[in-house]
């Protein structure tokens, strides 16, 4: 009787082991289908943490300092996703969002005498992080301030532009409603 409860248990675990099935994953090894909201609320949330660090020109290390770009590379990079180091080369990268389209996670894109503009990440209610210039800290600030409003560009998505490039076989998990911006003011200009 007690061989038979042995046999009868390893059955029922061999079919349990056989029933499940191993995330899909890209040829990088990345899941194919990821939940970009918690992706979105994680690299806010990492950004959150490096408010405060000062401003270093080339930075991208909290122990050295951020630049604009920098920032944005290291909590893309500490959320898992590999981003390019310039402004410029992110939002080459990034699929085009209207300010009225941003979702937390998303870039945002200013004309500034930097070369390349500036970055920060769209941390939602019509905010964003960045790290702002010589001499400052990552902070975070209104979108709609009368300094950054001016010098608008636009947003982007990286996370889906690279989830698209990752996957062609799957779709991306669906995306969060955006949340309402004041978008007033805000226009995209050319380069």
């Amino acid at each position: 009787m007690l061989s038979l409860r042995v046999t009868a248990c390893a059955c029922l675990l061999f079919l349990a082991a056989c029933s499940t099935r191993a995330p899909q994953r890209s040829e990088s090894g990345a899941p194919l289908e990821q939940d970009l909201t918690q992706d979105r609320e994680q690299l806010v949330e990492i950004a959150r943490q490096l408010i405060g660090v000062p401003y270093r020109y080339g930075g991208s290390e909290p122990d050295d300092g951020f630049d604009c770009s920098g920032l944005v590379f290291y909590s893309y990079r500490r959320g898992g996703v590999s981003v390019p180091r310039t402004a410029a080369q992110q939002r080459r990268h990034a699929l085009p969002v209207s300010a009225a389209e941003l979702l937390p996670g998303d870039l945002v894109f200013f004309a500034t005498r930097a070369k390349g503009g500036h970055v920060g990440i769209y941390s939602g209610n019509g905010r964003f992080i960045h790290a702002p210039s010589s001499g400052g800290r990552v902070r975070e600030e209104q979108l709609n301030n009368a300094y950054w409003r001016t010098r608008w560009l636009g947003g982007g998505n990286l996370l889906d532009a690279l989830d698209m490039r990752s996957s062609s076989s799957l779709p991306a998990a669906p995306s969060p409603s955006p949340v309402p911006v004041d978008t007033a003011g805000l226009s995209a200009r050319s380069p």
